[in-house]
C-alpha cells in the first residue's frame, strides 16, 4: 500500500513545484512591466494589473452562434503598468513589440483606427468614453507571458488587463462582482470588434474576466450566464498539455469572418435567430433545408459542438475524463472536416498525442494555426511532449512549444 501513496505524493509535489515556478515567473513579468514603465515614462506607475490568456476545453466557433463554450483561464497573464496623465494621449509601450512608444490621441480613436497592437488598448478607452466615462490620457507599459499568435487570446488578455486598471483608477468597481466583470468583458469584446476589427464572439473576454482557479467556465454565449465547473485533472493523475504549434494564428485575415458570415446566413435561411436554436434532434431536417454542402458542414459542426459542451460538462461533474477525451477527439474531427479550420501542424499534434497515450486531443481557438490541447497521464506528459517535438522535426516544421496548464484566476490588480 505504500507505493501508491508515494506516487500520489510525488505527483502532488511536482504540481506544487510547477505552480510555484509560475508564481515566481509571474512576479518577474510584473517587475518587467514596472521596469519598462519607469524606463520609458520616467516615473512609477500607479499600479500593475493583469489578465490571463485562455484555452478553450471545448466549444469552438459556438460563441458567435449563441451557443455554449467551456474555457479556462491560463496561468500565463498579460501585465499592464498604468498611470493616468493630464494629456489626451494614450501612450503605450510593450516589452514584446519593437518600435518604442505608440502615441494615440484619444479623441481620434474610431472604428478601423488605430491599427496594430495598440488598437486593443485604444478600443477599451474608446468604449468607456462611448459609455460616458471621462477617460483621461494614460501611460501604459505591457509585459506578458501569454504566447502571441498561439490562439490563446493574448488580445483579450491585453484588453482585460487595461479595463481592470481603468476600473480601479476611475473607481468604476467592475472587479467587485461578477455583474461588473461581465459588463467589462462585454466592453472589451466591443473594443476588439469595433476598433481592432476582429469579429470575435465574447468567450475570450468572459474567460479572462470571469473564470476562477481550478474551474472551467461554462459560458452561455446568448444570455451571458456562467457556471463554474470544477476542473482539476491533476486529481485524476492527468495533466492538460497545451501545444503551441508556432503556426501563427490570426483572426483578422478574413477566414474567421467568412465562417461567421456563413453561419449567420444559414441561421437566416433556417428562420432562427442563431444556430443555437437548432436542436440536435432536428439537425438532419435542418441540413436538408440548406442550399449547399459548405453551409451544411458548418451548421453540422456548430450544432454538434454545442451538444459536446453539454456532454463534456456532464462528464467533468462525474470525473469521467475518458469521456472528456473522447469528446475532445470528436470535436477536433468536426473542426477539421466540417468547419475546416485545422491545419497540418494542429493535426500532427492531435494524431501524435493520441498515438502516444493521450486520452484525447483537439485543436483549440479559432484555428488556421495556433494551439492544441491534450489530456495526458501526468507520468507520460514529458514523453508525449518529446514525441510531438520529434514528429515536427522530422516534418521540417518549426519546433512547437508545450506547457501543462492549470485553470487560473481572472483579471486582477497585482501591485
Amino acid at each position: 500500500m505504500a507505493t501508491p501513496t508515494i506516487v500520489r505524493s510525488s505527483e502532488a509535489l511536482a504540481g506544487a513545484a510547477r505552480d510555484m515556478a509560475r508564481i515566481v515567473a509571474g512576479w518577474a513579468v510584473v517587475d518587467a512591466a514596472t521596469t519598462l514603465f519607469t524606463g520609458t515614462f520616467g516615473a512609477q506607475p500607479t499600479g500593475v494589473w493583469s489578465a490571463p490568456g485562455r484555452v478553450n476545453l471545448i466549444g469552438e466557433h459556438t460563441d458567435y452562434n449563441g451557443g455554449l463554450a467551456l474555457p479556462i483561464a491560463l496561468p500565463q497573464r498579460t501585465y499592464a503598468a498604468v498611470r493616468l496623465s493630464d494629456t489626451d494621449l494614450l501612450r503605450a509601450v510593450s516589452a514584446s513589440v519593437a518600435g518604442g512608444v505608440v502615441e494615440v490621441p484619444l479623441h481620434g480613436i474610431e472604428p478601423g483606427g488605430p491599427t496594430g497592437w495598440a488598437a486593443y488598448l485604444a478600443g477599451v478607452c474608446w468604449v468607456l468614453r462611448q459609455e460616458g466615462y471621462a477617460v483621461p490620457g494614460l501611460d501604459v507599459a505591457v509585459a506578458s507571458d501569454v504566447p502571441v499568435g498561439a490562439g490563446l487570446s493574448s488580445s483579450a488578455a491585453l484588453e482585460c488587463a487595461l479595463v481592470a486598471a481603468l476600473s480601479d483608477l476611475l473607481a468604476l468597481g467592475l472587479l467587485d462582482d461578477d455583474a461588473g466583470r461581465a459588463q467589462a468583458a462585454g466592453w472589451c469584446q466591443r473594443a476588439e470588434n469595433q476598433i481592432a476589427g476582429a469579429p470575435t464572439g465574447g468567450m475570450d473576454q468572459a474567460a479572462s474576466m470571469r473564470a476562477t482557479a481550478d474551474h472551467a467556465l461554462l459560458l452561455d454565449c446568448r444570455s451571458g450566464a456562467v457556471e463554474q465547473v470544477p476542473f482539476d485533472p491533476r486529481a485524476q493523475g492527468l495533466v492538460l498539455l497545451v501545444v503551441d504549434t508556432r503556426a501563427e494564428h490570426a483572426l483578422v485575415d478574413g477566414q474567421y469572418a467568412a465562417r461567421r458570415a456563413v453561419c449567420e446566413a444559414a441561421a437566416a435561411s433556417l428562420g432562427v435567430a442563431a444556430l443555437r436554436d437548432v436542436a440536435p434532434t432536428d439537425l438532419e431536417a435542418a441540413l436538408d433545408r440548406l442550399p449547399d454542402d459548405v453551409s451544411r458542414a458548418r451548421v453540422r459542426h456548430v450544432v454538434t459542438e454545442i451538444q459536446r459542451v453539454r456532454d463534456c460538462v456532464d462528464a467533468l461533474r462525474r470525473n469521467d475524463f475518458d469521456e472528456v477525451g473522447r469528446l475532445f477527439v470528436a470535436s477536433h474531427t468536426s473542426l477539421r472536416d466540417d468547419y475546416e479550420v485545422s491545419c497540418r501542424e494542429l493535426d500532427l499534434v492531435v494524431d501524435t498525442a493520441l498515438r502516444s497515450g493521450a486520452l484525447g486531443a483537439r485543436m483549440t481557438g479559432g484555428g488556421f494555426g495556433g494551439s492544441a490541447v491534450a489530456l495526458v497521464p501526468a507520468d507520460q506528459a514529458e514523453a508525449v511532449e518529446r514525441r510531438i517535438a520529434e514528429v515536427f522535426d522530422a516534418a521540417d516544421l518549426v519546433a512547437p512549444q508545450a506547457f501543462t496548464a492549470t485553470a487560473g484566476p481572472p483579471a486582477r490588480r497585482d501591485v
